[in-house]
């Protein structure tokens, strides 16, 4: 549909887009936060975002050597979300052992939006405000539990 370097500069676009729009917002703690590159400041513990001709997404991945730490770390993150509502069942799945994007095995817990597709510009308001809402959420339950983490 696309050629290389036309989807390549529509990505960038959205990117540059998006973190343009979220730049204003601080996050949960007060301050500035780099929504596109969020830092854990945890080991093993990622936040990504990331939007393609599918859908759209927000999610965690715990990737460790340590298995049991992994585990652990995820079932840290379920219990919390549970007990708060944070993360709710609705919009954010919890799966234990799935593989990443370069093929290890990670605890993944993912709020996904399909049906948009992301070379739409005018697709692009309903991608940002999902990305924004599940970022800001993820940002307040980290902001909340990140102790537990360290």
């Amino acid at each position: 549909m696309y050629s290389d370097k036309a989807s390549s500069l529509l990505k960038q676009r959205f990117w540059t887009s998006f973190g343009q729009y979220m730049t204003p917002v601080p996050s949960a703690s007060g301050e500035k936060v780099n929504w596109i590159n969020y830092r854990t400041c945890v080991v093993g513990i990622r936040f990504k975002a990331g939007a393609d001709e599918q859908g759209a997404f927000v999610r965690v991945e715990i990737c460790l050597t340590n298995t049991m730490l992994q585990h652990h770390y995820f079932g840290l993150f379920h219990k919390f979300a549970h007990e708060t509502g944070f993360l709710t069942d609705s919009e954010w799945k919890f799966k234990r052992d799935s593989p990443t994007d370069t093929g290890k095995s990670a605890s993944i817990i993912c709020a996904e939006l399909t049906g948009v597709n992301m070379f739409r510009q005018e697709e692009w308001p309903v991608i940002i405000s999902f990305l924004k809402k599940n970022l800001i959420v993820l940002d307040e339950f980290w902001n909340e539990f990140k102790p537990a983490f360290e």
